[in-house]
């Protein structure tokens, strides 16, 4: 039962990678190597789907943080590479931002889910990252990630590549200079 949620949850990711938040279930299904009855089971509307996706996307993002902690790498390091795994989470969330405008209110509860988990789990780099002295202490997490987003918002001729490399700069500024 566990293993089949997982890999539903797997298929899942990959299709709204490729396709949005409207691939078609048959795809997951098949991806999943399960039949659709199946999937309706763990996910009565694609909402629950949707929804558990990105929970398990941001649950894992946000557990990503600790862990660089430990990791015996300079703070300001384990911002940045926790910054890129958000980043990768961001530039793969083809129209989600269509569906947290929609008027599921399982879907709205995503950006409040996703601020509630993520902002403290930056903040706790940011601090260690201000405690060394390696980051400007006028940075804040809820900042610092709305301009991350913002910088992921891909289109025309502004890609991934191009979303990494601005993010990068915007890094690098906060550095503490002194």
């Amino acid at each position: 039962m566990r293993r089949t949620r997982e890999a539903l949850l797997e298929a899942a990711a990959a299709a709204f990678v490729e396709q949005g938040v409207q691939a078609p279930i048959r795809d997951i299904a098949g991806r999943a190597g399960v039949g659709l009855g199946t999937v309706y089971r763990h996910f009565p509307t694609r909402a629950d789907l949707v929804t558990a996706v990105y929970r398990h996307q941001i649950d894992e993002c946000a557990a990503l943080a600790p862990k660089l902690l430990r990791d015996p790498i300079p703070p300001a390091v384990a911002l940045t590479r926790w910054i890129d795994s958000f980043v990768e989470f961001l530039v793969t969330k083809h129209g989600l931002g269509a569906a947290l405008r929609s008027e599921d209110s399982s879907l709205q509860n995503l950006h409040t889910l996703m601020l509630d988990t993520l902002v403290p789990a930056c903040a706790t780099l940011i601090d260690a990252g201000v405690a060394a002295g390696e980051l400007d202490p006028d940075v804040t997490a809820y900042t610092l990630m709305r301009a991350v987003g913002n910088l992921c918002i891909l289109g025309g001729d502004y890609d991934r590549t191009d979303a990494q490399r601005m993010v990068a700069r915007l890094l690098t500024g906060c550095r503490r200079t002194s």
